[in-house]
C-alpha cells in the first residue's frame, strides 16, 4: 500500500486518549451486570466481510493435531483456524472497552504434548500511557479463558511486531513457561502460565529496544533471539543458563534475529535476520543454518539486496526442507524463497504464482492483477500437507495448497480499523465505510467483499472523512490518503468516484474530515496534520474546482452538514468547548452554546436525520448533550453518564424519532446501546461475549431495517448487528 503517514495503527497511540480510557471505571459489580442484564436485548452479532484487511504477525500450526492453527495480529486479536468449515474463530471479542489495549497480541504459544491448551500474550503499546500486558491461557483451544495480568507492558502494534513467538511452552516442562519482553527482559512461569516472575537473562534491554525478538525450541534446547545489539542469539540447556550461541553471524544483515524454526530430522536451526526489527525500513537481511551437532554455521542466503528476511518455517515431514520470506522488498515486491536441499539452492515461489483474489477483490490494489505482498513477516508449513503453506502480509493472509495457486485464507478473520460509516436511505448498498489503510468500501452485500475492491480514482490508504448529501443520497464525498489527489466525489451513491479537480495545498499533508450540504452543492474541507495540527477549513462550491479558506471555521473541527437545509454546517471546537454554526452555506461560522466540554478531539457531533438544528453531542465520560435549536443550546441527558459515538437508525414506528445508537454506558459499563425514545431509556445491544476493545469511533444505524446497526472497531473490522 501507499499510505503516506503513519496507518490506523497509531489510532490510539496518544497520550490524551489513552489517558481518557484508561480513567474510564473499572469492571462493572454484579448488582449492576444483574441490572443492565434485565434491560438488554438480544442481538446477532457478525463481521461485514471485507477479508482480513490488517497485518497478521504469526501463524502457528499445532504440530501434533491435524487441521488446528491459530493466527495472531497487530491490533485485531486471535483466532483458531476451524478446518471444517474453513474459516477463523475469534478468540478474544471478550475484551471490553478497558482492555482495549490487549487486543494486540504479541505472541501465542501451544503445548505439544496437550493440545487443548492455548497461551497468549498481549499487550497493544508498551509506551508509558499504556496499560500493562496479560496473559491468557485456555484449556479449550480458546473457547474460555483464565487471565494473568503482567507487571510489564508489551508491543504488539510496534516495531518488531511480526518477529517470532516470544512465548514459549519450555519443551523440558509443560507446565513452564518463558515470555521475552521488549523493555524488561525474561519472565518465568512454573504453574502453567498463572504467575510470572523475572528470570535471569543475560543481555541487558533498553528503554526503547527490541530485547528478546522470539523463544524457540530446538529438541530440549531452548534459543532466544536478541534484537538489542550485542550477541544476536543466546541458548539455554537443561544443565546451564543462558549463553552466547558461538560462531554466529555478525555483521548489519545479521544484527536482528527475526524468526527461528528447527528442523528435527536433520538437526538444524535456521534463522533469518534483518538490520531493523521490521516492519519497515529493513535494508540489509540474511538468513543461516546451524548445524546443532557441530555447531557448524552456514550462510544459507537466498538473495542479498536492500532489504530483510522475516518468516521462516521448516518441513515437519521433508528434512531439509525450508520456506523464507523477504521483507521491505518494496518495488521488486516480497517474495517467499522455498530450498528442498537445506539451502543449498532456492527457488523463489513468486516467479511461478498464480493469484485468486476473487474472494477478496481490494487486494488488487487498484490494479489489474494482484501483488504477492508486502509486509511478509511470518510463514507457515502444514506440518500434515507439505504443500499447504500459508504467509501473512499487511493485509491478508494467503495460501496453497500445491505451491502455485494462492488464494487469501481469511474467512472469518476481520482486522479492519473503522473510521467512518454511512448506510444510505436508499440504494444497492446498505454501507459504505471509511477505514485506515485500505480506504472507502462500497457493500453492496454485507457477507461478500465489496467486488469493486478498494473504491478507485484515486485509489485511497487510510480515510479521513467521508459524507452523503441528506436531500441527494446520491452525492458522497470523500477524503483521505490517495494516488491522484486525496479527495474525491460520486455520483452514484459511492460505487465509483471521481477526484476533485482541484485540492487546496493543505490537502497533500493534512487531509482530514469532509462534509457536504445536504443539497450536495457545498463541501467543507477540514485539515488536520497526522501529529495532531490543526489548519484552516477550506470550502467550495463547484464540487471542488475551487476552494476558498474559511476563516471563521474553528480550526481542525469536524463539519456536520444539517440534514434538512443545504444553508446550515456546524463545527464542535473540542478544545474551546464551544459549537459553531454557519448558517450562510460555510461562509461563515458563529458561536452559538459555550462552556460544553473540552479538551478532547474525539468528542463528536451527530445531527439527527430529518430534522432541522437536532444536534446531539458525544463527549465520552463527560456525557450525552442534546440541542433542538441549531446549538444555541444544550441539554444534558441524564439516562447515560457516558457516550463515545452516536449515530441513527430506523425509527421503531412509522414517522417515530430515529432509533439511536451509541457505545456509552448507563453505569459503569461502556457497552453498545439503542434508544427507540429519544434517548429517555436505553437497551444494551451487545454481550459481555461481544465486546471487541476500542469501539468509540464510528456507528450508525440503518435507516431501511429497524434495529440494525453498523459499529466500527478499532482492530475487529465493522460488526452489525441484529435483533435475534
Amino acid at each position: 500500500m501507499t499510505t503516506p503517514i503513519p496507518s490506523r495503527r497509531v489510532m490510539l497511540a496518544g497520550a490524551a486518549g489513552a489517558a481518557a480510557l484508561s480513567a474510564l471505571p473499572a469492571v462493572h459489580s454484579p448488582a449492576r451486570a444483574a441490572a443492565e442484564a434485565a434491560a438488554a436485548q438480544p442481538y446477532r452479532w457478525r463481521n461485514v466481510f471485507i477479508g482480513g484487511t490488517g497485518f497478521i504477525t504469526g501463524v502457528l500450526f499445532h504440530p501434533a493435531v491435524r487441521g488446528l492453527a491459530y493466527a495472531r495480529t497487530d491490533i485485531g486479536g486471535a483466532y483458531r483456524w476451524d478446518d471444517r468449515t474453513a474459516s477463523w474463530i475469534p478468540l478474544t471479542d471478550h475484551l471490553g472497552w478497558d482492555d482495549w489495549n490487549l487486543l494486540g497480541v504479541e505472541a501465542m504459544a501451544v503445548d505439544p504434548a496437550r493440545p487443548e491448551r492455548l497461551y497468549l500474550a498481549l499487550g497493544t503499546y508498551a509506551q508509558p500511557w499504556a496499560g500493562n500486558g496479560a496473559v491468557l491461557r485456555s484449556t479449550d483451544r480458546g473457547a474460555t479463558w483464565r487471565r494473568s495480568d503482567l507487571t510489564v507492558k508489551l508491543g504488539a502494534n510496534e516495531d518488531g511486531r511480526g518477529t517470532g513467538e516470544r512465548l514459549l511452552v519450555d519443551p523440558r516442562d509443560s507446565n513452564t513457561l518463558w515470555l521475552g519482553t521488549r523493555h524488561d527482559g525474561l519472565l518465568k512461569s512454573a504453574d502453567g502460565g498463572a504467575s510470572w516472575s523475572p528470570s535471569p537473562f543475560p543481555a541487558q534491554p533498553s528503554a526503547t529496544g527490541q530485547g528478546i525478538t522470539f523463544l524457540a525450541a530446538a529438541g530440549r534446547v531452548v534459543y532466544a533471539g536478541w534484537g538489542d545489539g550485542g550477541t544476536a542469539l543466546l541458548r539455554s540447556t537443561t544443565a546451564s543458563g543462558w549463553e552466547p550461541v558461538p560462531g554466529q553471524p555478525a555483521g548489519e544483515s545479521a544484527k536482528v534475529p527475526i524468526h527461528a524454526a528447527y528442523d528435527a530430522r536433520t538437526r538444524a536451526l535456521y534463522v533469518s535476520y534483518a538490520n531493523t526489527p521490521g516492519p519497515n525500513n529493513q535494508t540489509a537481511g540474511s538468513v543461516h543454518r546451524l548445524d546443532t551437532v557441530t555447531g557448524t554455521w552456514t550462510d544459507v542466503t537466498p538473495e542479498k539486496g536492500a532489504f530483510g528476511y522475516g518468516g521462516l518455517s521448516v518441513d515437519a515431514s521433508r528434512g531439509g526442507t525450508v520456506v523464507v520470506s523477504t521483507n521491505n522488498r518494496w518495488s521488486a515486491v516480497d517474495t517467499l524463497f522455498r530450498s528442498t536441499d537445506a539451502g543449498r539452492s532456492w527457488t523463489s515461489l513468486k516467479d511461478t504464482a498464480v493469484l485468486d483474489v476473487t474472494e477478496t477483490p481490494y487486494l488488487k490494489w487498484g490494479e489489474a492483477q494482484p501483488k504477492f505482498g508486502w509486509w511478509i513477516q511470518t510463514l507457515a508449513i502444514d506440518p500434515y500437507d507439505s504443500k499447504h503453506i500459508v504467509y501473512g502480509t499487511g493485509a491478508t493472509l494467503y495460501g496453497t495448497r500445491d505451491l502455485v495457486r494462492w488464494a487469501p485464507q481469511i474467512r472469518g478473520l476481520e482486522e479492519a480499523a473503522v473510521r467512518q460509516l454511512i448506510s444510505p436511505p436508499s440504494g444497492t448498498a446498505h454501507l459504505i465505510s471509511g477505514l485506515g489503510d485500505i480506504g472507502v468500501m462500497y457493500h453492496e452485500q454485507l457477507t461478500a467483499s465489496p467486488p469493486s475492491g478498494m473504491a478507485s480514482n484515486p485509489v485511497m490508504g487510510s480515510a479521513t472523512g467521508l459524507a452523503q448529501a441528506a436531500l441527494v443520497p446520491s452525492f458522497v464525498v470523500r477524503a483521505g490518503w490517495g494516488d491522484h489527489g486525496n479527495g474525491s466525489y460520486s455520483n452514484d451513491g459511492g460505487r465509483t468516484w471521481a477526484p476533485f479537480a482541484a485540492q487546496p495545498s493543505l490537502a497533500n499533508s493534512a487531509p482530514g474530515p469532509i462534509a457536504t450540504s445536504a443539497n450536495g452543492k457545498t463541501l467543507l474541507w477540514s485539515f488536520v496534520h497526522w501529529d495532531g495540527t490543526r489548519h484552516p477549513a477550506h470550502r467550495s462550491t463547484d464540487n471542488g474546482a475551487t476552494w476558498a479558506e474559511v476563516p471563521s471555521f474553528p480550526k481542525g473541527a469536524t463539519p456536520v452538514a444539517d440534514p434538512v437545509d443545504p444553508a446550515r454546517f456546524y463545527a464542535y471546537d473540542t478544545a474551546a468547548g464551544t459549537l459553531y454554526a454557519s448558517t450562510d452555506g460555510g461562509l461563515s461560522f458563529v458561536a452559538r452554546a459555550t462552556g460544553l466540554p473540552s479538551g478532547d478531539a474525539q468528542f463528536k457531533i451527530a445531527a439527527a436525520p430529518g430534522r432541522t438544528g437536532d444536534l446531539w453531542l458525544s463527549a465520552k465520560s463527560n456525557g450525552l448533550y442534546r440541542s433542538t435549536d441549531g446549538g444555541t443550546g444544550f441539554t444534558k441527558i441524564t439516562s447515560c453518564w457516558a457516550s463515545h459515538t452516536l449515530g441513527f437508525g430506523r425509527a421503531a414506528t412509522t414517522g417515530g424519532y430515529p432509533a439511536i445508537f451509541h457505545t456509552g454506558a448507563t453505569e459503569g459499563f461502556v457497552g453498545v446501546y439503542r434508544s427507540d425514545d429519544e434517548a429517555r431509556s436505553w437497551v444494551r445491544i451487545n454481550d459481555d461475549s461481544h465486546q471487541w476493545g476500542w469501539t468509540g469511533e464510528a456507528i450508525t444505524g440503518d435507516p431501511r431495517i429497524h434495529g440494525r446497526v453498523y459499529l466500527g472497531t478499532n482492530g475487529r473490522g465493522i460488526q452489525y448487528g441484529d435483533p435475534a
